[in-house]
């Protein structure tokens, strides 16, 4: 399979075929982001597409072009969370059957969506390639049409209309930032991108523990990658596509990876600069300019924020952690005389220090703490790092003895 199965034409095409079902999802200029990076940083926020990725574009394509007799068997298909919600909506909307067959550690939101949309959820193995040849095997078992989550013309196709909105947005573009995992979606957007704007940019952008796309070009074939924690979930493929990788060694600049505290911390940014809910996948291209994997100056930068579809519980262990890390949540322990007036005293200063007290915990009783003492336990708010030091300073000048 080559490229010329997917080209401009073929995305022009489909970009005609979904536009009564998909949103065109809005390319945001951010102030707060251009500052930071000294770009100007726009944001293709495919988080508020239907299904809440992208990945409807490219699964509504396939299924539209499938002949009757394809339809007539029923689609299946693997995925980690997203492509499912784009296959069970597609397949909805056309009255056929859908399986999805999704690793058991997909967050609990994708796994009721893709149910939600009315396809049959199997759980199967680690991660997507555990449960792409578990749908392989029950495709051959039981006669339904694959559905493929980026090794697929069509689904390439349909992920390339993201790039030709973006230029139709904004023709002056220098560099489009792409979360990547099989490849589907900076195959079609660096297809679709490069046949209006030849000298443009586009840059790959991988969890560090998923870099399988990048070690592949690097090494001129495709590497399958041992498995690795991420959060984000949505671009944590073993194995690039034969396709994609063909397509991805043509027209792609450059692939850089983030770490994950630099996507944890993105997700935050995000959320509180920019009002956007975005996945783990989604901030990866966010993420690779802020923390200067890339040296652009003073240039026009989209980031395509890939999906929105993240667990609740991830974003608040996020919040919780970003404000730690960055000085405005702090858990201190000290240990006080336990007579009267000695919790006021701690109470006053913490006050005087303009500080919020999220809890305080009083115990006399605890190991280890000597009769005659309690031991203070608080969780605190402060502004910052700076803020919170202020604090362990005064304390200490007090006498108190602190523990963190």
């Amino acid at each position: 399979m080559h490229d010329y199965h997917v080209n401009y034409q073929s995305i022009a095409n489909a970009k005609k075929s979904l536009e009564s079902v998909i949103y065109k999802t809005n390319l945001v200029y951010s102030q707060t982001f251009s500052n930071i990076c000294g770009n100007d940083i726009f944001l293709k926020t495919e988080n508020f597409q239907k299904t809440g990725s992208f990945k409807i574009r490219g699964a509504l394509n396939k299924i539209l072009n499938l002949t009757d007799e394809e339809k007539a068997r029923g689609v299946i298909t693997a995925s980690a969370g997203n492509h499912a919600q784009g296959v069970a909506y597609a397949a909805s909307i056309q009255g056929i059957k859908a399986v999805v067959v999704m690793p058991e550690t997909t967050p609990i939101a994708k796994i009721t969506a893709t149910r939600e949309y009315g396809a049959e959820v199997l759980l199967h193995g680690s991660c997507y390639d555990d449960a792409f040849k578990k749908a392989c095997e029950m495709k051959d078992l039981k006669g339904f049409t694959f559905i493929h989550a980026f090794d697929d013309p069509y689904v390439i196709a349909g992920q390339g209309t993201v790039g030709l909105e973006i230029l139709e947005d904004n023709k002056d573009m220098d560099i489009i930032l792409v979360p990547v995992g099989g490849g589907g979606l900076i195959s079609g957007v660096a297809l679709a991108a490069k046949s209006i704007k030849p000298d443009i940019k586009i840059i790959g952008v991988e969890s560090a523990g998923f870099d399988a796309m990048r070690r592949s070009v690097e090494e001129g074939e495709r590497v399958t990658i041992k498995t690795a924690h991420t959060i984000a979930d949505g671009i944590a493929v073993k194995r690039p596509g034969d396709l994609t990788f063909s397509i991805v060694q043509k027209y792609v600049d450059d692939i850089v990876t983030v770490t994950e505290h630099e996507i944890a911390s993105t997700i935050l940014m995000l959320l509180e600069r920019a009002k956007i809910v975005s996945e783990g996948a989604g901030a990866a291209s966010l993420a690779a300019i802020l923390d200067k994997k890339i040296l652009a100056k003073d240039k026009k930068v989209c980031a395509v924020i890939s999906g929105g579809n993240i667990d609740i519980n991830l974003i608040s262990t996020i919040i919780h952690k970003g404000l730690i890390q960055s000085g405005r949540k702090v858990e201190m322990k000290t240990i006080v005389k336990d007579k009267p007036g000695q919790l006021r005293a701690v109470l006053g200063l913490l006050s005087d220090l303009n500080v919020n007290i999220v809890s305080i915990h009083h115990n006399r009783d605890k190991e280890g703490v000597e009769i005659g003492f309690a031991e203070v336990d608080m969780v605190l708010e402060t502004q910052n790092r700076d803020h919170a030091e202020k604090v362990f300073e005064a304390f200490k000048k007090k006498g108190y003895q602190i523990n963190l």
